[in-house]
């Protein structure tokens, strides 16, 4: 059921917009800091474990892969309208946030990669 992937979006969204928030604050500007991002990978996450521990059927399967579906077009489209010239004339700080995920997602794609050969 399409309901449930939306239950799920939901979730992870409000889930990382916290904690985006939470990391802006730590790290003292009045901004969230990767909400969006993280909120892709809890769902990510979820999803998977949920599939592993068969918590989800082939129903609710399908609604989660329409809402990511639709889910990841509307990330693109709203780092688009982001002003990139700014945030890269405001500081260091706004190249590091580019720099470090690319960097951690370079060197966790192996380990990834490895996991789900593992698994299959």
């Amino acid at each position: 059921m399409a309901i449930y992937g939306l239950a799920l979006l939901s979730f992870c969204y409000i889930l990382g917009q916290l904690l985006g928030e939470l990391l802006g604050i730590t790290l003292g500007i009045n901004s969230n800091v990767g909400g969006v991002g993280f909120a892709m990978l809890f769902l990510i996450l979820l999803h998977d474990r949920f599939t592993k521990k068969d918590f989800i059927n082939i129903e609710d399967d399908k609604g989660i892969a329409f809402w990511s579906s639709l889910y990841i077009p509307i990330i693109v489209g709203m780092s688009a309208i982001q002003n990139v010239k700014q945030a890269l004339s405001s500081g260091l700080l706004a190249i590091i946030a580019g720099v470090i995920p690319v960097i951690a997602c370079y060197f966790l794609i192996p380990y990834l990669t490895k996991s789900l050969k593992n698994d299959a």
